[in-house]
């Protein structure tokens, strides 16, 4: 297996956010997230990469992305996190938002994990930030769709540093796999200093 990762920014970025959205359909769509997403959603969403600032970390496979991580600076996206981050002490301007990872069930285990965090906190140290933070969804222990040998990230995560903050969690909605509506739920953000 020869993976390589790439930092996009600019042009090069936009080129990469159809592949992007395809891979947040396919990995998402398991659990935790269990998202039915479609590609004029994901397209919308994705809009907010579209900032100079932003950075896709690409995992390549030959010339194949098969994985992506994304961040942009917390500002960028101060419609959605403002009300979670209304309590805390440090300005929105101040972090930086590792929004999301995903990589083929396929490709795991080989240190790509590491290789997104490291490549979008050096992006952000570069613009200034003091902070890096991003949310992952909670589910109930008992979620009928859990699988059973789910193993959750919180120890990686924390081996990089990051923690919890208590009561700082965002509301999105999305459609579930089998719903037929979308339902809001809740994610927890995790952050740490650079």
């Amino acid at each position: 297996m020869s993976i390589t990762t790439r930092v996009l920014t600019g042009e090069a970025l936009e080129a990469a956010l159809d592949d992007v959205a395809r891979l947040r359909i396919a990995v998402f769509r398991a659990w935790p997230y269990l998202y039915d997403g479609d590609l004029d959603y994901e397209r919308n969403y994705l809009t907010a990469y579209q900032s100079p600032r932003a950075v896709v970390v690409a995992a390549m496979d030959g010339s194949r992305i098969i994985g992506a991580s994304t961040g942009a600076p917390m500002a960028d996206h101060a419609d959605d996190f403002a009300a979670a981050f209304r309590d805390r002490p440090e300005p929105l301007a101040d972090i930086f938002y590792c929004a999301e990872s995903v990589l083929l069930p396929e490709y795991r285990g080989h240190g790509l994990g590491h290789a997104f965090f490291d490549a979008r906190e050096d992006h952000a140290r570069g613009l200034g930030a003091r902070y890096c933070a991003f949310c992952s969804v909670m589910r109930p222990a008992d979620h009928p769709a859990r699988p059973a040998d789910y193993r959750p990230l919180d120890g990686f995560w924390r081996k990089r540093g990051y923690a919890p903050l208590p009561g700082v969690i965002a509301h999105f909605s999305w459609k579930d796999t089998g719903d037929s509506m979308q339902t809001e739920k809740p994610l927890q953000f995790w952050m740490r200093s650079l």
